[in-house]
């Protein structure tokens, strides 16, 4: 029993002993609880970040989606009106170039209308001045001259 490994068992169990009796195992497990609530107190505190980490991120994600839904509400919408403007524009400009054409061909028809009054005015003219000469060269005195005359002016009204 003399050997070294005794006495340090011996040593061993009589500072055991004497921890023991003054209260150290009681301060040691005193010491353990409070570092076991404070581990726990960390884990709940990390529990609770990591649900509101979680919630942000829900928030978020459903806050991206809206916005994408409401971004492309706004091109479709964009398109609608674009196409629209589009569709607009068009209707004016064949209303425009319908109304163009109309009244170019009322300016063509009355240029007809004019031109052949005019032509129609001109062979009257003709036709009167060959009756004339043709009447003076046939007839003669003062009945003719008076005939020539009341025919012309017959011919005129009948023509103007």
């Amino acid at each position: 029993m003399n050997t070294p490994e005794f006495w340090v068992a011996v040593s061993f169990f009589v500072l055991l002993g004497v921890a023991w009796w003054k209260g150290g195992f009681a301060a040691v497990g005193a010491m353990l609880d409070k570092r076991g609530e404070r581990i726990a107190s960390e884990l709940e505190e990390a529990r609770r970040l990591a649900a509101e980490a979680r919630a942000l991120r829900d928030e978020y994600v459903a806050r991206r989606k809206a916005a994408e839904k409401e971004a492309e509400e706004i091109v479709a919408s964009a398109r609608e009106e674009a196409a629209r403007v589009i569709r607009e524009a068009q209707q004016r400009l064949d209303d425009f170039v319908a109304t163009r054409k109309a009244a170019a061909e009322a300016k063509i028809a009355q240029a007809e209308a004019s031109a052949a009054a005019e032509v129609r005015a001109a062979a009257a003219d003709a036709a009167l001045r060959a009756s004339e000469v043709i009447l003076r060269d046939r007839t003669r005195g003062e009945t003719a001259d008076a005939l020539v005359r009341e025919g012309v002016s017959q011919i005129r009204t009948a023509f103007h």
